[in-house]
């Protein structure tokens, strides 16, 4: 799941049609099957520079809310998708991270999973929340902050799977 619908305000405008095609496909050559993007600030132009062939695409018109509206949307429809076990919460604005970090952290996919990319020790995204995870971490969700409180309070059960050697954790907020 890609989280991509914010305004962009330091970078000068909506960052999802710069670079969620290679979120995506990060994702998907990282093994990630069905694919998620939840959309807001932009999306009209998102939809008109990248392909969305086989992405479930969800827009969200709260996004002006922060991250945390976007996470519960895309919790949401993820639920609604048969057969998932496990989603892989991606930001649009890492254009570091690889299919090689994603395949990596999947490697701990099953349902009761807390696991997330770090890089030279420091935490980041991608970060896989198993399904039974879904309802609470939504729950928690504030502002721009997604499940980072969540991840805190269950920091004894989150796997930190360094991915500094195939990717990096940058985001960008300027340009």
């Amino acid at each position: 799941m890609v989280l991509a619908a914010g305004a962009g305000r330091r970078y000068g405008g909506p960052k999802a049609p710069v670079f969620l095609g290679q979120a995506l496909r990060a994702l998907r050559d990282g093994g990630c099957d069905p694919l998620i993007a939840v959309l807001g600030a932009g999306a009209h132009q998102t939809r008109a520079a990248v392909d969305l062939t086989d992405v479930h695409v969800v827009d969200n018109p709260l996004w002006a809310a922060g991250l945390s509206s976007s996470l519960r949307l895309g919790l949401n429809t993820a639920a609604g998708l048969p057969g998932i076990s496990a989603v892989c919460v991606h930001l649009v604005d890492m254009p570091g991270v690889t299919a090689a970090a994603v395949a990596r952290l999947r490697t701990h996919t099953h349902p009761g999973c807390l696991a997330r990319a770090c890089y030279d020790g420091e935490p980041g995204h991608p970060v896989l929340l198993g399904r039974d995870h879904w309802t609470e971490a939504a729950a928690t969700a504030r502002g721009d902050q997604g499940a980072r409180a969540y991840l805190r309070l269950r920091a004894d059960q989150v796997s930190v799977v360094e991915c500094a050697d195939v990717a990096a954790g940058y985001d960008i907020d300027e340009r």
